[in-house]
């Protein structure tokens, strides 16, 4: 009677935990997103700079800076939008927060900062 018993509160589990569903999230800003800069100024001058974000559906995403197509650093970050605005933490890092904007009606698509400049670009 208990390896019945047992029987029944394992396929009862099984049975919840499937019907959970995870919400899906088809935010406009998923995807890879991307600014290349040929640096001009200083010992330096002639690096290729190339930023790269990379948000995922889970409002998590990974940042990667590459120069000359070294990778130089890369870290995790949190995403959120609040009304028209989008949000990116670099938690643990000195890298500051940015808000940009999603400019859905160019092409290619933009994320923009609050001034106007671009951010970057969809890939």
């Amino acid at each position: 009677m208990k390896k019945f018993f047992s029987l029944l509160a394992i396929l009862a589990l099984i049975a919840v935990s499937n019907c959970s569903e995870i919400p899906e999230n088809n935010d406009p800003i998923l995807g890879i997103w991307s600014k290349s800069e040929i640096a001009s100024e200083g010992e330096e001058s002639g690096e290729k700079v190339r930023q790269e974000w990379i948000f995922n559906d889970a409002y998590l995403g990974r940042y990667h800076n590459y120069t000359n197509g070294d990778l130089d650093f890369y870290t995790d970050f949190s995403w959120s939008l609040e009304g028209e605005t989008y949000t990116i933490i670099y938690t643990g890092t000195d890298k500051p927060k940015v808000q940009v904007n999603l400019e859905e009606a160019a092409t290619p698509e933009k994320l923009a900062l609050e001034d106007g400049d671009i951010f970057a670009i969809r890939e």
